[in-house]
């Protein structure tokens, strides 16, 4: 009899896998894995072996966002070889327990080295110049590892054919600068120092710039925090105490993946500080961080402010490095009771391999889709040489000629298309919307797209006036606008001389946020506590949405004294009634069955749960692996 052991997952990327393959190649256990019907199924034969083998999973298996259950049994198999390791590609990963024990343990060669990683864990994209992934295509080329650090990688474990593995011995010193002193840490005890040196500072509310191995950021005090800033939770004993979670955010907050979470704040410090009842959260991921807020825990932090930065970014510190990086942007994850997805983020997500080839390459807002490995390989245009192809498609707006035979594709439509494409819709009928910053509605006959109600682009010049002639009586809307809320008056004059302006920078500023962007509006609609909200002018004009009339309801509204929060929140439940009016009319007409939902807007909880209750009844069909915004493009436009 084998024994088999199966990881119910959602997602098909191989870190889960090759963890578990390091540890039967490291007690030299034979079995199968394949991946079928949402399950990862490794299969052995039962040995003494083994019994440790499961231990040792049960001790160091990583969390995961993707990883639902886990389920043994057994079946009539012999296998007889050892599992290989799939490390074609790299990933942006958080740190897997048994890196984050090894950096930590006294007696470890890795004993407070940030660049501690394995290969199923870590910031390894980061360093990747070219492919194929090899140490002498990435910037630690210029590394020799040390004898210990070879023989880890020609061992059965999980350093095996870690192409950048290396240690205190032959690693990468790392150098803290300010306008006074410079320090530099090669060893166990001088990177030990120059933590806790970088904690007292931050401690004595100086800004730190760190290259840390997921790029650039700067740490403070959340008492100096700015607009872009995030929230990282250091102590995870602590959480629960400052953030109001459900089960499923404090197991994604400390997941492998390690995404940025849009939750609600608990700590009545923390709402102070941010005017708000939520944040955006993350815990720490990297090498650099991790050890950066351990010395802050011991002075008794538990949580601390950092933004995205740049080489260029002003701070009181620098912690840097001489390898070259190319960071991914982080993974913002979308999370409720009921159901979760990929908002935004290049992170775990790329480079994918899960499609299989087309013979046609797509380029998308810097990503590249083409043939490699037999498979069709998603990743940023950087790492790729030329490729022999018959066509490419091309994101319109993209000007470069990248072939003679170049097609261009809109990014609705294939935003839609990545959806059909990993659920294997092909063939049927659907009707699809998509939403960022304004609205659009498509549909799919089972071979092509085409736009059934086009986005009506925002144009903020003669936005004023445009107001005033909406209706009769809609010119004295205007003028007690420019009598009780003058600011707000002149704001959007100053908007009428702008080009490129979103409709959501002239609602938040209508509301009178400082945060002019979608994100402000989402912000203010999340600290509304109430049951129901108010209608919204919904009006639709030759078939489209009425941009002018939906800004002068908010007005309206504002005039009357309504509160931001409920108006934040009454808009975004009007756009999904609206949404579920606009798919079944067309269900009406086309006779399509499924919906697709697309557009990283509606990763906010207020629409979503609306979008939710209307189509309880037959789910949408959203992005499983690729987030639900502007990155999937690239995987659609293969298809196109």
């Amino acid at each position: 009899m084998a024994f088999v052991l199966e990881l119910h997952t959602s997602s098909s990327f191989v870190y889960l896998q090759n963890y578990v393959v390091n540890v039967l190649r490291k007690y030299e256990i034979a079995a199968d894995v394949a991946y079928k019907d949402g399950k990862l199924i490794f299969t052995s034969l039962e040995s003494h072996n083994l019994e440790q083998a499961l231990d040792e999973l049960n001790a160091t298996l990583p969390a995961s966002l993707f990883l639902k259950k886990i389920e043994t049994n057994t079946i009539e198999a012999n296998p007889t070889q050892l599992p290989t390791l799939d490390v074609k590609y790299p990933l942006s990963l958080g740190l897997c327990p048994s890196c984050q024990k090894e950096m930590l343990d006294v007696s470890s060669s890795r004993y407070y080295y940030p660049f501690t990683s394995c290969n199923s864990c870590g910031a390894n994209h980061s360093f990747v110049q070219s492919y194929p992934y090899t140490r002498q295509n990435s910037s630690f080329k210029f590394l020799v590892p040390c004898q210990k650090c070879q023989t880890q990688q020609q061992t059965k474990g999980k350093k095996e054919q870690h192409h950048i593995n290396s240690c205190h011995e032959c690693g990468v010193p790392v150098r803290l600068t300010s306008k006074s002193s410079e320090r530099y840490a090669n060893d166990a005890g001088s990177f030990r120092t120059m933590f806790e040196v970088a904690a007292k500072a931050i401690a004595d509310n100086k800004k730190l710039l760190v290259k840390t191995t997921m790029g650039y950021r700067v740490f403070y005090k959340v008492e100096q925090r700015v607009q872009d800033s995030l929230l990282m939770m250091i102590n995870a004993n602590t959480i629960t105490e400052n953030l109001s979670l459900i089960t499923e955010e404090f197991q994604a907050l400390l997941s492998i993946e390690r995404p940025v979470l849009h939750v609600a704040l608990k700590s009545e410090t923390l709402k102070e500080l941010y005017g708000l009842n939520t944040a955006y959260v993350k815990y720490p991921d990297d090498g650099f961080s991790i050890l950066l807020c351990v010395e802050l825990q011991k002075l008794g932090f538990e949580y601390i402010a950092y933004e995205e930065a740049t080489e260029a970014s002003q701070a009181d510190l620098v912690m840097d490095y001489d390898l070259e990086v190319h960071p991914q942007t982080d993974m913002r994850y979308f999370l409720n009771k009921d159901t979760s997805f990929i908002a935004s983020g290049e992170r775990v997500s790329f480079p994918s391999t899960s499609l299989d080839v087309k013979n046609v390459v797509s380029i998308a807002n810097g990503y590249v889709g083409m043939a490699y490995n037999n498979k069709m390989v998603f990743d940023k245009m950087q790492y790729f040489d030329g490729v022999d192809t018959p066509k490419v498609n091309v994101l319109e707006g993209d000007t470069t000629k990248y072939h003679s035979n170049q097609k261009y594709f809109l990014e609705d439509e294939a935003s839609m298309m990545s959806v059909i494409a990993e659920h294997n819709l092909f063939g049927t009928k659907n009707i699809g919307v998509y939403f960022e910053e304004i609205v659009s509605f498509l549909y799919y006959d089972g071979k092509s797209i085409v736009r059934v109600v086009p986005p009506k682009p925002f144009q903020s010049q003669n936005l004023l006036e445009n107001i005033a002639s909406l209706r009769e009586g809609s010119d004295r809307l205007v003028q007690n606008l420019q009598t009780q809320l003058p600011e707000v008056y002149a704001r959007l004059k100053e908007l009428e001389q702008k080009q490129n302006v979103k409709l959501f920078e002239a609602v938040a500023i209508v509301l009178g946020l400082d945060d002019i962007s979608m994100r402000g509006v989402v912000m203010q609609a999340m600290r509304f506590v109430g049951k129901g909200g108010i209608q919204i002018d919904m009006k639709v004009k030759d078939n489209r949405f009425d941009n002018t009339a939906f800004l002068a309801s908010i007005i309206s509204y504002k005039l009357a004294g309504v509160s931001n929060e409920i108006i934040a929140y009454s808009l975004f439940e009007s756009l999904g009634d609206y949404v579920y009016d606009i798919i079944q009319e067309l269900q009406l007409k086309t006779k399509a069955t499924q919906v697709v939902i697309c557009g990283g807007d509606f990763a906010n909880q207020s629409l979503f749960s609306r979008i939710q209750r209307n189509f309880k009844l037959n789910p949408p069909y959203m992005n499983k692996h690729y987030p639900i915004g502007k990155e999937n493009c690239v995987v659609g436009g293969v298809y196109l």
